[in-house]
């Protein structure tokens, strides 16, 4: 049986323009934008290592940086919003589909 999709905070900085355009683009493919260089996502695992594999080829590693936050089911219930942030999917209320 597959594990429980996790949500995961995605948060990069990226000097050069291009390289964090194509990084953001990778992103926009599993998930949503919530704040410029801040993406969120629910994801299996099988997915986060797919999206490992793309980002990492599209990163300058001596230059980029990028970091995947797990948030388990408890965590991301106690997340706060404020503000515009506000704006993005509540956690849990996401539709999960596994195929």
């Amino acid at each position: 049986m597959p594990a429980t999709p996790l949500r995961y905070v995605c948060a990069y900085d990226i000097p050069d323009n291009r390289r964090r355009l194509r990084v953001a683009r990778v992103l926009e493919g599993y998930g949503d934008r919530v704040q410029l260089s801040v993406f969120e996502a629910v994801l299996s695992q099988e997915q986060l290592d797919t999206l490992v594999t793309e980002v990492t080829a599209e990163l300058e590693l001596g230059e980029d940086a990028l970091t995947i936050y797990p948030l388990c089911a408890a965590c991301a219930g106690r997340m706060h919003r404020l503000g515009r942030a506000g704006e993005g999917v509540p956690p849990g209320s996401e539709e999960v589909f596994i195929v």
